[in-house]
């Protein structure tokens, strides 16, 4: 089973690395830079280089790199944008020193331009950054459906692929993350229809394109549209949920990675039941 968890990326990949081990994960996902924006921290190329040596040893991959939450591709102002646009570079430049790790972003806000609009800025970001062929594949965030949010459904994010001229020059290099709590709180019935919204998802975008997903319970009942994650178990989704989506033959090879509101003991944990459920 590959599982693992969000963890810090103040030390580098190193300290991540064992940082993962430590908690029983052989995946792990960390932010790129600040969540809420600004420069990331100078790559120190001795420790990327270890952390290759010491990841292919220990099996540990592959690493989800997660974009900030400032990162809004389908805002209205054009300097929010360039933001996005710089960032998504500069991320994806960093990553090509990682081969093999992912690259996951929040679709965005369209912010009142209507998510058409939001769609068509989405994609004109992605076919200028993804130009050339990168080592890392992007995924598009399932979303939770709160204000302008696009990815609120499979469809959304469908229009973006398909849009994208990547879907047809590069396929492999695009997809898609499925958080568990944002599409519950979407409105998909994972607890108690998990195959037919499987189902849904192979019909509408293709099981092809989803390669991860964000292990999380939830806050809120079925369709709050609210994404606040809670602890598996602990939430509306609740641990028998949990069993079926580690098992499920179309989910259980994916890596997982917790974003549940934990410390490091408290995600050992969590690691430790999620395996176990696994081997029902």
């Amino acid at each position: 089973m590959k599982i693992g968890a969000h963890i810090s990326s103040s030390g580098g990949y190193m300290a991540m690395a064992r940082t993962a081990l430590s908690i029983g994960a052989n995946v792990f996902q960390f932010f790129t830079r600040n969540p809420r924006g600004g420069a990331a921290k100078e790559l120190d190329m001795a420790d990327v280089a270890e952390f290759n040596r010491f990841a292919a040893a220990n099996g540990i991959g592959p690493i989800l790199a997660h974009a900030p939450y400032t990162l809004n591709a389908a805002a209205e102002k054009p300097r929010v944008r360039e933001f996005a646009a710089e960032t998504m570079l500069d991320d994806l430049e960093r990553l090509e020193h990682t081969p093999g790790a992912m690259y996951n972003f929040h679709p965005g806000s369209h912010v009142g331009q209507g998510a058409e609009a939001g769609i068509w800025l989405v994609c004109a970001l992605l076919d200028k950054m993804l130009c050339r062929p990168w080592k890392t594949t992007v995924l598009l965030e399932t979303m939770a459906g709160k204000g302008s949010e696009i990815g609120r459904n499979f469809a959304e994010l469908k229009a973006i692929i398909d849009a994208t001229d990547l879907s047809r020059s590069r396929p492999d290099q695009l997809g898609v993350c499925l958080d568990t709590c944002h599409v519950w709180d979407g409105g998909y019935d994972i607890v108690g229809d998990l195959d037919g919204v499987l189902d849904e998802f192979d019909r509408v975008i293709g099981l092809k394109y989803l390669k991860a997903i964000h292990i999380n319970d939830s806050k809120n009942p079925l369709a709050a549209h609210k994404d606040r994650h809670e602890q598996i178990g602990k939430g509306f989704i609740g641990l028998e949920a949990f069993g079926r989506i580690v098992n499920n033959p179309r989910l259980k090879d994916l890596p997982f990675y917790l974003e549940t509101p934990c410390d490091l003991d408290g995600y050992k944990a969590e690691i430790a039941l999620l395996k176990g459920l696994a081997k029902c």
